[in-house]
């Protein structure tokens, strides 16, 4: 199950490959200007915000008897991933149109959505069994040497090969995926739907549970703090990478080689986290990160204003040393929670419970998206013309100062065992009262 999962999580990082090859197609040979670009890569994760809906179908349905396997093997399947990308790299003409490619993308992100859902569920599952606190950490790792991976790769045969080209090797991947998952799946005994009741009594069930869970104070008060602090600050993600290839003529593989170095900074950093900051206090621990992750945001500034040319660094050593260090402290500061919250998560409510938190995280990051795509309207960022960015970036680091004036709405440290038992018992209890009276 190890390392299945471990292999979808790398996969899930490795996907930066082909999408690294379509954001510069998008950018280069359609000519999307900076919001239309951003535009694209935000809506393709709308799927995402779907996860409760399959976390309590998998909690309450088993297809042909095993619980979490098939709907990995759903997510890579033909007609989701597989079927969406190599459409991309089979039929030309499906990604020279705004419409086409969004169906695409879409598709493309309901699979991993579900395949997602599934393997934070395994995760879990697993720790709780087998009292393992902190397997997320795992997770962080195998989608950090993925996407080091996809960069680095993504960078080098970026002038190699077609996008198309891409495309097709990435499907080739996620059909090896398939036949991995699909192998695992036939070697598991079958089960049926847990308690023996009908699908939609379950499905009753764990909606009920999920609620109770989520408005504990233990479980609401560090969601809602990570919730607002990724929705508040506006992504100008897609601005800056027509900027750094447009004005400044950046090579790809430059840009590539930067995400390389901050998913190799993200690996560290969850390795540290896992063998040393487990035991600092939640609250100063991401206090920290979040004054850091707001002064890495001026690092833009820098580039932009050509700060770095006067004290002779290059942009393409600028860039390759830190252009990846706010997304990889924006990616680093959710594992924390995850852990957090993982541990919290009640028994048999795994499935509904991370893939909320999963979807109300990816949520956030779309409303961050679409304030940067707004107030890139706004500031009259466009391609060609960039004079207002400067202003774009200060706003980002203000609204990433903000989050700490409530700080202390995080706990000092996890919450005891004693107390954390007491909310899952709480919950159970409540299902059972649910179920007897059919509300």
């Amino acid at each position: 199950m190890l390392s299945l999962c471990g292999l979808g999580y790398w996969v899930q990082g490795f996907r930066c490959f082909p999408w690294l090859a379509l954001n510069f197609h998008m950018a280069h040979n359609l000519n999307f200007n900076p919001s239309t670009l951003q535009l694209v890569q935000n809506s393709a994760n709308f799927p995402m915000v779907a996860k409760p809906l399959y976390g309590i179908l998998s909690d309450a349905f088993y297809i042909a008897g095993p619980h979490r396997i098939p709907y990995i093997c759903i997510g890579v399947s033909v007609l989701l991933q597989i079927l969406s990308w190599g459409q991309l790299a089979l039929i030309p003409v499906t990604g020279q149109t705004l419409p086409s490619l969004m169906a695409c993308v879409l598709l493309s992100n309901f699979g991993a959505s579900i395949e997602e859902v599934s393997k934070d569920a395994l995760v879990t599952e697993h720790g709780q069994k087998h009292r393992i606190k902190g397997l997320q950490s795992y997770s962080f790792m195998a989608l950090a040497v993925g996407g080091i991976l996809g960069n680095f790769l993504g960078g080098y045969f970026s002038h190699k090969l077609q996008p198309r080209t891409m495309f097709l090797i990435f499907s080739a991947l996620l059909s090896f995926q398939l036949a991995i998952s699909s192998s695992e799946c036939l070697g598991l005994p079958h089960r049926q739907t847990p308690t023996g009741k009908s699908v939609t009594d379950n499905i009753r069930k764990h909606l009920s549970g999920l609620m109770i869970a989520i408005s504990e104070d233990t479980i609401s008060k560090p969601l809602t703090w990570i919730l607002t602090s990724i929705a508040m600050v506006p992504i100008l993600s897609g601005s800056t990478f027509c900027y750094q290839i447009q004005s400044l003529n950046l090579d790809l593989s430059v840009i590539g080689m930067s995400k390389v170095i901050g998913q190799l900074m993200l690996l560290s950093l969850t390795l540290i986290y896992d063998n040393h900051w487990k035991q600092i206090p939640m609250r100063k621990l991401v206090g920290g990160i979040q004054f850091v992750y707001a002064f890495s945001l001026l690092l833009d500034l820098i580039l932009v204003r050509q700060i770095n040319a006067g004290i002779h660094i290059s942009n393409e050593v600028f860039t390759l040393c830190f252009s990846g260090l706010a997304e990889t402290l924006a990616q680093f500061k959710i594992l924390p929670f995850m852990v957090l919250l993982a541990t919290l998560c009640p028994q048999g409510c795994e499935g509904s419970f991370t893939s909320f938190v999963a979807s109300t995280v990816c949520l956030s990051s779309l409303v961050g998206g679409f304030w940067g795509v707004r107030l890139a309207a706004l500031l009259g960022i466009k391609g060609g013309d960039y004079t207002s960015l400067p202003v774009g970036l200060l706003i980002q680091f203000v609204a990433a100062l903000l989050p700490l004036g409530w700080i202390h709405q995080l706990p000092m440290s996890c919450p005891a065992e004693k107390e954390m038992k007491k909310c899952i018992d709480e919950t159970q209890g409540f299902e059972r009262v649910v179920g007897s009276v059919r509300i």
